[in-house]
């Protein structure tokens, strides 16, 4: 009986430890900075880009939500939705520091977020929180149009332009134009996340890819692109593959 005691007894102090690793909370700061090829971005700086042209941006927002993430067996820890929306504004330093708190104790391999706001929060559902600072950062519409989700406008010129001012606003346009995507990323190593220790994850967001990923972009082609079915699908192609993990 005294050695059934025992296993008892070890049994239950498993258990108590097993409970207590999975209610166990960190944090994790996840820093967005945003450049131009190799270069830091300064805004009203002057820079080449594909079709010979030459861009200054004198504003640069988007919208980061719904965070998950995941770790090597490919379990996902889901950042509460209504607490996923933020705006990262270049003129903004404190903006590009996200700070998650009460993330699950784990050893995490990847990131997932999405690009603007999804359908089911679309336009202003479920996120009241968000919409003041949408609305405060020039984020929005309309209170019937919904979100912007990248907002990037500045100065250009070309052989065929001399002062020319671009401005593209891409966010979905109803049910019918979705412009919502989402973006996943390997860390360059595990991130662990601990009671004890804040780590950090850097995200880079390359502006030439905006306007040369999947799509060429021209800005004498076209300087001005909002509610536009062809080319606001193609800049949203391409913003979504100019975030990269960065070195800590």
């Amino acid at each position: 009986m005294k050695f059934i005691g025992k296993i008892l007894v070890i049994v239950a102090l498993v258990i108590s430890i097993s409970c207590s690793s999975d209610d166990e909370m960190g944090s994790l700061n996840i820093n967005f900075t945003n450049s131009v090829g190799d270069e830091s971005l300064v805004l009203l700086n002057a820079y080449d880009k594909n079709g010979n042209e030459n861009f200054s941006v004198n504003e640069l927002k988007y919208i980061i939500s719904n965070i998950v993430l995941i770790d090597n067996r490919g379990n996902e820890f889901v950042y509460p939705q209504k607490d996923s929306y933020f705006l990262i504004n270049e003129e903004a330093a404190q903006s590009q520091n996200i700070i998650l708190q009460n993330v699950n104790a784990n050893n995490y391999t990847s990131i997932r977020f999405g690009v603007g706001v999804d359908q089911s929060n679309y336009p202003l559902n479920g996120v009241d929180n968000f919409v003041p600072t949408a609305e405060e950062n020039d984020m929005l519409w309309s209170w019937s149009a919904g979100y912007i989700f990248m907002k990037i406008e500045g100065s250009y010129s070309s052989e065929q332009t001399e002062d020319g001012t671009f401005r593209y606003h891409i966010g979905s346009h109803g049910q019918n134009l979705d412009n919502y995507r989402e973006v996943s990323l390997d860390f360059l190593q595990p991130i662990t996340v601990t009671a004890s220790q804040t780590n950090e994850v850097n995200i880079n967001f390359d502006v030439l890819k905006l306007f040369s990923g999947e799509f060429e972009m021209l800005l004498d082609d076209k300087d001005d692109i909002q509610i536009d079915p062809v080319n606001a699908p193609k800049i949203t192609e391409n913003y979504t593959r100019a975030f990269e993990i960065g070195l800590n």
